[in-house]
């Protein structure tokens, strides 16, 4: 019991300097042993959707000072490029430095025939793995998530073959995107699920009626992404004259003129809050959401060093309940116009599953 205690002790202490040296502690996330970095980075912007892919170069020179800069929880999925993504990572993990990260990537979305299809057939889930594997150049990924559900057939299913990849030793813990709550208790009584990766900002927070209560009682782990709103709280409505034709925000509602107008004026609130705070708005987002619990990380994803390092500082940005209060205030139910997505696009409210008693192989 004594050395126990000393161990418990010893890794806390180290645990405490690594947090002093990086300024980045860790977190567990989820009930099963995973930690990562309080702060993660999303990858996808660096390959796909955002317009050109980036420099390949900058990208590996980012991801390796994201890492030394104690931002290790790295987050890809073989969507983003397609594949391109995942294979970037590989390349900046080499030279031991894989052994300093936690890697989460993704399966579920594949293109066919020039188009996205969601796909949880149990024969896809180990072939995406297997592949997912060879790209990053990995023998094991940390987390690994169904992207998007695949709705045509019981979550269970594909929860069996993703528990053999456990079984396999191929991935160490289990996540899903965008589901529904339902689907991840359902999910969850099949294998433990470690995290569930969601939309949670300051302009997107309808997750927080039912997800996130669930995610809380069966102790699972929340991953935000899009936390600073796809780039919405760094420079509000001017972030669209920086945008690339390809960029896939400028078909965003939310993003289009009718709805622009009005969601401006949450930006210019949470600007003025933060001049007053001495940070920047898009800090200020980001402190909200740290601010939501010890077991949520965000993952925002960026492709230059001093954006990084601005988000690495809205760990310091401490919120007081008065503060709380007013961003409440200010991302009110209606302070928002427009969807998440257009039209076509998954979200957890297509994630419901047929029940598993209705399904023949």
């Amino acid at each position: 019991m004594r050395s126990a205690r000393v161990a418990f002790i010893i890794h806390s202490v180290e645990q405490d300097q690594t947090s002093k040296m990086t300024g980045v502690r860790k977190i567990k996330l989820g009930s099963q042993g995973l930690e990562v970095s309080a702060l993660g980075l999303g990858c996808m912007g660096m390959s796909a959707f955002y317009g050109t892919p980036k420099p390949e170069p900058d990208m590996i020179n980012l991801i390796q000072h994201a890492i030394n800069a104690g931002v290790t929880f790295l987050d890809t999925s073989d969507i983003y490029g397609p594949q391109t993504n995942e294979i970037l990572i590989g390349k900046a993990l080499k030279g031991g430095l894989r052994e300093k990260v936690e890697l989460a990537t993704k399966f579920g979305i594949k293109y066919d025939s020039d188009a996205m299809e969601v796909c949880g057939d149990p024969a896809y889930v180990k072939y995406a793995c297997e592949a997912s594997l060879k790209r990053l150049g990995v023998d094991c990924i940390d987390l690994y998530y169904q992207h998007r559900i695949d709705n045509r057939l019981p979550i269970e299913i594909t929860m069996g073959a993703i528990k053999e990849l456990v079984e396999e030793g191929k991935i160490k813990y289990v996540g899903l995107s965008e589901a529904s709550a339902s689907t991840i208790r359902r999910a969850h009584a099949v294998h433990p699920i470690t995290a569930i990766q969601l939309e949670w900002s300051l302009w997107t927070r309808d997750v927080e009626e039912d997800i996130i209560p669930t995610c809380r009682e069966l102790g699972i782990g929340i991953v935000a992404y899009s936390p600073l709103g796809k780039g919405f709280f760094s420079s509000g409505p001017k972030m669209l004259e920086k945008l690339e034709d390809g960029d896939f925000r400028r078909y965003m509602p939310r993003f289009q003129a009718e709805n622009l107008e009005h969601n401006k004026i949450m930006y210019e609130r949470v600007n003025e809050m933060a001049e007053k705070k001495g940070c920047t708005p898009s800090q200020l987002a980001l402190a909200w959401v740290h601010h939501q619990g010890n077991d949520v990380v965000p993952i925002p994803g960026t492709t230059k060093i001093e954006n990084l390092e601005q988000n690495i500082g809205a760990l310091s940005v401490k919120l007081t309940p008065e503060d709380m209060a007013e961003l409440e205030a200010i991302a009110s139910a209606d302070s928002v116009k427009g969807d998440r997505y257009g039209a076509g696009i998954a979200t957890y409210k297509d994630s419901d599953t047929p029940p598993l008693s209705s399904w023949k192989a």
